[in-house]
């Protein structure tokens, strides 16, 4: 499982870099985003956009008032 907290990475950069670190993970792996929001527009934008994303696997919890734990799981081949 790849961690990636991008609450400190500029807005206009997040997308980018979780895009990144998903296309580096092995079929069946998991990339956790640590978030102040709930990244709905991303699982939208995967869904869309990323064959590759298993959109059933998603899964967000909200952890603190900015601190929202999304997982997007990478489908196996």
């Amino acid at each position: 499982m790849t961690r990636l907290d991008v609450r400190d990475v500029p807005p206009v950069n997040r997308h980018p870099t979780i895009h990144e670190q998903f296309d580096a993970l092995e079929p069946g792996e998991t990339l956790t985003i640590v978030n102040d929001h709930e990244p709905k527009p991303l699982f939208y934008e995967f869904q869309a956009e990323v064959e590759s994303f298993d959109a059933d696997g998603y899964e967000v919890e909200r952890v603190g008032p900015e601190e929202f734990v999304a997982r997007f799981p990478k489908r196996e081949r």
